[in-house]
């Protein structure tokens, strides 16, 4: 059976993608489509802005994903969530790396590039939108699944990102719908 995925309510755009940096272009409306496809939710890519230099932590060489965050929130946009897009290989100060990162339930997130590319290209962007998706329903308030076929389920490793499917478990399913519909006040499909 297939099932049936959440639409807001009308063409307003819902998520607005930064791109921080040089940032493959091909991957930035690839997660859009797939923020569209899977969530119903309409993503604009806004130009790019300069790199995220101010978190660069010297002692890790690595970008602190908390402070790329705090910056995106910040800045202006047209939708209720923003998620940037980076090159650069970020992380927590309790992961050595992380995919992306949101603030649970508001509404800022980021992802990274850096750790999915493959030779492969359609499996690097099939890593993008997972990532991009899992962060997006992050903003919405929902957090890891234990379900091990649920796109909520937190990958560490690019082997257990590509193995987990694009879809999620029947109750994370069913959260998310009823999440959007609270968010955007429109109709469960």
């Amino acid at each position: 059976m297939a099932r049936k995925r959440p639409s807001p309510p009308s063409e307003e755009c819902h998520v607005n993608l930064i791109p921080l940096g040089t940032v493959d272009s091909l991957a930035v409306s690839i997660v859009a489509a797939n923020l569209q496809t899977v969530l119903g939710l309409n993503a604009d890519a806004l130009p790019p802005v300069g790199n995220p230099d101010f978190a660069f932590l010297p002692l890790r060489n690595q970008y602190s994903a908390s402070k790329i965050i705090k910056m995106i929130e910040s800045m202006n946009g047209t939708a209720k969530f923003k998620i940037g897009i980076v090159q650069c290989d970020i992380c927590t100060p309790i992961l050595k790396f992380v995919f992306g990162e949101s603030q649970l339930g508001g509404q800022a997130a980021v992802i990274s590039l850096h750790r999915l590319w493959h030779g492969d290209p359609s499996r690097t962007y099939l890593r993008a939108a997972k990532i991009g998706v899992h962060e997006a329903v992050h903003l919405l308030g929902i957090g890891h699944c234990r379900a091990p076929d649920c796109l909520m389920d937190g990958s560490l490793s690019t082997e257990k990102l590509d193995a987990i499917p694009l879809r999620f478990c029947r109750a994370c399913q069913y959260e998310v719908s009823r999440r959007l519909k609270h968010a955007f006040g429109g109709e469960e499909t």
